[in-house]
């Protein structure tokens, strides 16, 4: 039992040692002291992002309607299926051939055959290759002209609004990313098929419409699904990336902390920076990827005790 206190006693002592490692506090005269986290920079790409929400729809909504009033006989597809142009989606009766075939079942079956025969069904073919949409009409349902037994689409995009600030950085072609309300973890990359025209006027805001066709469409795609989305406005590969805290301005100047090593004073160093996304800033000039920058946090001396230091890294407070 010792032992094994004596070990987890050792082990604790190596992980504060660790922690220590990774942190470095640098202190001024008296009146607090400056915490550091020390990073070093990261090559990779990065991206400049136009955030707005959108809306699965079909590109083209296609209602199948009876060309007469009746009766439908039958429905030979459901949601979700594929169908080729041509293809027969239902059959149905006319109000006069409906009314024959129910008094023709109260003479026999021999009577009903004939006139099944004699008075033909209609079919409802559709036109495009597509999918259905929807299909919740039932046999032996009354229709008219005007209900769509069956709803087919081309294919489903999603339909973004974008404020008017940005519509001017969007172009057809450009690549955009959507995330499902429904499926939050799974990230859809899409293309821009269409920016409309003429804009509308959404809560005082005016919006411009803007059609994103997936590259890919997922099984779980559904119209009417709600997405935020990111339209990818510009990039830079191979960009030597630190995090957007590192990095500050001081009299309209850009800066950061360059670690000199353990005991030293970090060096407050210019640099030009670039493109900046929602947690790193490329930086152009002034740091190479060999260097260390470091990540503070100012902690004050309660006390009011102060010597006004000149140390960089110690809380500055104003003379009265």
């Amino acid at each position: 039992m010792k032992n094994n206190l004596r070990k987890l006693g050792i082990g604790l002592l190596v992980v504060a040692g660790l922690v220590i490692v990774k942190m470095a506090v640098f202190r001024g005269g008296g009146a607090g002291s400056e915490e550091g986290r020390i990073v070093k920079p990261a090559v990779g790409t990065i991206h400049t992002m136009i955030s707005t929400t959108g809306t699965v729809l079909p590109k083209n909504r296609l209602e199948i309607k009876p060309p007469v009033n009746g009766r439908i006989e039958s429905v030979l597809v459901k949601e979700g299926e594929k169908v080729k142009v041509g293809q027969i989606l239902a059959w149905m009766s006319s109000t006069e051939r409906a009314a024959l075939l129910d008094n023709a079942r109260g003479q026999g079956e021999e009577a009903l055959k004939y006139w099944e025969d004699a008075y033909k069904a209609i079919p409802l073919s559709a036109p495009i290759d597509g999918e259905v949409i929807v299909a919740t009409t039932q046999p032996g349902q009354t229709v008219t002209t005007s209900d769509a037994v069956v709803v087919l689409s081309d294919h489903l995009i999603v339909r973004a609004q974008v404020d008017e600030t940005d519509i001017g950085k969007i172009r057809v072609g450009q690549k955009a990313y959507v995330e499902l309300d429904a499926y939050p973890d799974t990230k859809i990359s899409c293309v821009v098929e269409h920016i409309y025209y003429e804009s509308e006027t959404v809560n005082n805001v005016t919006i411009y419409k803007v059609d994103l066709k997936p590259q890919e469409v997922p099984e779980f795609f559904r119209s009417g699904m709600n997405a935020n989305v990111e339209f990818v406005e510009e990039g830079q590969s191979g960009a030597l990336l630190v995090p957007q805290e590192a990095v500050f301005t001081d009299n309209g100047e850009t800066f950061v902390w360059v670690y000199r090593g353990k005991g030293e004073t970090p060096e407050k160093r210019a640099v030009k920076t670039g493109l900046s996304d929602e947690e790193n800033t490329a930086i152009l000039s002034g740091l190479s990827k060999d260097e260390e920058v470091v990540i503070t946090s100012k902690k004050y001396d309660v006390s009011g005790n102060s010597t006004g230091g000149t140390n960089p890294f110690m809380p500055f407070r104003r003379k009265k």
